[in-house]
């Protein structure tokens, strides 16, 4: 697994250097500039419980790497709350209707964050316990990036509006720790993957950072086309729109 982990490692930082998280370090931004990107990433963020509920989670199991990822996913399966909770603080319950707010959702617009809960259903699925320790670690690693970048920015947040942002800030930062299993790095190094795991390991994690990467590039499409958006009342779906009439590439 050491060199699962190792690899694991490349791809954060080559991950942690695409535009969008550059888009985030724009210190020439405004906090609230840089946050337009938050409504896009609904569906994943909210179908994430159940990935860790429904997929990841196989209860019960006598297989000491299962019982590891169960108490992993029992650790991620309600951030969603916090997500809601910093929505509502950002704005975002007006002035739009629930019709709306499906249309902007299920628009071209926000397809690979629909689609990202079901590639990784489909990836962990057809792993094994011990291969899906590693696609489990290579998703917290994508976590890391964007928190350790949202949490500076809900700090400043507070400093200048008085309100506390539990998803993007440190409340959340401190439970995302970015390593798997309670950080727990030692037991999983110890893990032992023959020819097969290895190669298999080393595929899913690669295709997990490629999902992400188009997430995350779909998340920085949307948020200069807010910032370029009339009006804040108007900008959730006028974004869509212009990511739409931009051409946007479709999921497949």
């Amino acid at each position: 697994m050491k060199t699962v982990l190792q690899h694991i490692l490349q791809r954060k930082r080559a991950y942690g250097r695409l535009p969008f998280f550059d888009f985030l370090r724009d210190d020439t931004l405004s906090v609230r500039q840089r946050l337009a990107f938050y409504p896009c990433m609904a569906s994943f963020i909210m179908s994430f419980g159940d990935l860790n509920r429904h997929v990841l989670r196989v209860e019960p199991s006598s297989d000491p790497h299962q019982q590891m990822l169960n108490a992993h996913s029992h650790e991620d399966d309600h951030h969603w709350p916090w997500y809601l909770e910093d929505f509502s603080k950002l704005g975002h319950d007006t002035p739009t209707t629930p019709t709306a707010w499906l249309r902007f959702l299920y628009s071209d617009a926000c397809a690979r964050n629909r689609m990202l809960s079901h590639e990784l259903a489909h990836l962990i699925w057809g792993a094994t316990p011990r291969v899906r320790l590693a696609v489990v670690e290579a998703i917290e690693e994508t976590g890391n990036v964007l928190f350790a970048l949202t949490t500076p920015l809900a700090e400043r947040h507070t400093r200048s509006t008085g309100v506390t942002l539990r998803y993007l800030g440190e409340f959340h930062f401190a439970l995302e720790s970015g390593h798997a299993m309670n950080s727990d790095h030692a037991e999983l190094v110890s893990i032992t993957l023959d020819e097969a795991q290895r190669a298999d390991a080393l595929a899913r994690c690669n295709r997990v950072f490629e999902l992400f990467g188009a997430w995350a590039d779909e998340l920085h499409r949307y948020a200069l086309a807010r910032l370029a958006a009339p009006g804040p009342a108007h900008g959730l779906h006028a974004a869509a729109a212009a990511v739409a009439a931009a051409g946007a590439p479709g999921y497949l």
